[in-house]
């Protein structure tokens, strides 16, 4: 007998047409394209002048892409081919605006983007079949665990204007967000234990009287995590990663199930959530009051310019000089390198302008052309995104990528909404665009796991061969 064939962790490149590959690829230079123009043009703005290190840009520009590109042409060959470029094109577009700001801001960027690739390289060489991330469900549960609880730990630390959200820990030089990696962990854990109960939790099995309805029972574990994990958060201050890991869950459960009762449930339990935190905390209530009423906590306001100041006058000047700049952007902006808006030091001073209003800075350079293209590049990733859970042979595959999905989504949508009032500012990042290390690198991941899950579910030679149509693909036709 034939000896089963070896499990090999480097795998062999697969010589031959990759068609998904070169739309890839004419779409990164469509994405180059635009984010140099965008670079030139910010620097012809401040100094009339060709930027005179345009030369190292294009070079670690091209150089990280063309890795990126050619890493999936072996290991990935027939993934999706829209999500690399569209991320590429987020990530430079903000990158163009940071270093319009804060030039040194720009080059920790650039840095933190570098890493972020190779993770993605590395996250795609360990994760070979995504398989393997269930088999590690409550190890990746106990990860998640330790890294909520981190900024509670003496390596926490509350960073300076944050009020008291203490999300950040402090190991030697290096400052990141634990909750940016646990919530990658807690989407994998939700996945593989609803993947295992799906019957159980869509099927009536109990009998209450005459009527058979839903055993409560398989759902107290995951309520049971899901709770701690809010409550830790809660306790850390941090109101938008508690409504991404919210909403994570309840999308989940629901796409899991089918039923609109656990929709219905999720919607009591955000009402009373809500009732409590307004309540419990003083950071919450902050956030409620300014986007109620911000005009009434700006410096200019007599109640933010008594002896004692309310809390709120922190936040007021932030929302309402974003708003200001995105109302001065106009249709199609100031015009890129252009405009007074700054991060310190001019009238239109905006707090964390490269951080959490950076969607105000691209409304102020680039207008609303600009933020509806922003928008409409995340539409592209969650379509996308969705689309790849479609194709997705398991269930444990379809919902890893319907809730990496979820926090992508949502996490842009969270901010977008806030710095736009239609929400309560969270102070969360926007994907791929805003400054920030840990939130950069951990959705490069994110995105390597997706490409793992969207490679699986493509069609194998044999089957576009014989022409079997995918879920949710064309069925594949010869031509001549």
């Amino acid at each position: 007998m034939r000896a089963p064939a070896r499990y090999h962790r480097i795998p062999a490149y697969e010589f031959g047409p990759k068609p998904k590959r070169r739309t890839e690829l004419g779409l990164l230079i469509f994405g180059w394209v635009i984010i140099i123009a965008l670079y030139v043009l910010a620097s012809l703005a401040r100094s009339s002048k060709i930027p005179p290190h345009i030369g190292p840009f294009l070079g670690v520009l091209f150089a990280l892409t063309l890795v990126a590109h050619l890493v999936n042409r072996w290991l990935v060959p027939h993934a999706h081919p829209i999500v690399l470029p569209t991320v590429v094109l987020l990530n430079g577009i903000g990158y163009v605006v940071i270093a319009r700001y804060d030039p040194a801001f720009a080059s920790a960027q650039a840095g933190w983007t570098a890493l972020g690739v190779a993770f993605y390289i590395g996250t795609l060489l360990l994760v070979r079949r995504t398989r393997d991330l269930d088999r590690y469900r409550y190890l990746m549960l106990m990860a998640a665990t330790l890294l909520i609880l981190a900024p509670l730990s003496p390596l926490g630390h509350t960073a300076a204007n944050t009020g008291n959200v203490r999300l950040w820990v402090h190991v030697g030089k290096i400052q990141f967000e634990p909750i940016e990696i646990a919530k990658v962990f807690l989407c994998i854990f939700f996945a593989s234990y609803f993947a295992e109960k799906k019957e159980l939790l869509s099927i009536p099995t109990a009998r209450l009287g005459n009527r058979l309805v839903i055993d409560p029972r398989p759902l107290i574990p995951i309520l049971f995590a899901f709770g701690f994990a809010m409550l830790v958060i809660a306790k850390e201050a941090d109101i938008g990663f508690a409504l991404l890991i919210f909403t994570l869950f309840m999308v989940m459960l629901w796409v899991t199930t089918g039923r609109i009762g656990y929709i219905v449930f999720g919607l009591l339990l955000f009402a009373l959530g809500t009732y409590a935190a307004a309540h419990l905390f003083a950071t919450f209530h902050e956030r409620v009051t300014l986007w109620l009423d911000p005009w009434h906590y700006t410096s200019s306001s007599a109640i933010c310019q008594g002896k004692s100041i309310p809390a709120a006058c922190q936040g007021g000047d932030q929302i309402a000089n974003g708003w200001y700049a995105m109302g001065l952007g106009g249709v199609g902006g100031v015009g890129i390198g252009l405009g007074q808006a700054c991060a310190g030091g001019c009238a239109l001073f905006i707090y964390g302008l490269t951080s959490d209003m950076i969607f105000s800075a691209i409304g102020y350079q680039l207008g609303l052309m600009g933020t509806t293209a922003v928008a409409l590049g995340f539409l592209l990733l969650v379509g996308t995104g969705l689309r790849i859970a479609q194709t997705a042979r398991s269930d444990f595959a379809r919902l890893v990528a319907v809730g990496l999905t979820t926090l992508l989504g949502f996490q842009a949508f969270f901010i977008m909404a806030g710095v736009t009032r239609l929400l309560p500012l969270t102070g969360i990042t926007l994907p791929f665009m805003a400054y920030g290390g840990s939130s950069l690198i951990t959705n490069y991941v994110l995105v390597a796991i997706l490409m793992r899950v969207s490679e699986e579910g493509s069609s194998t030679s044999a089957e576009r061969a014989s022409g079997v149509k995918q879920p949710g693909e064309r069925a594949f036709t010869r031509v001549g």
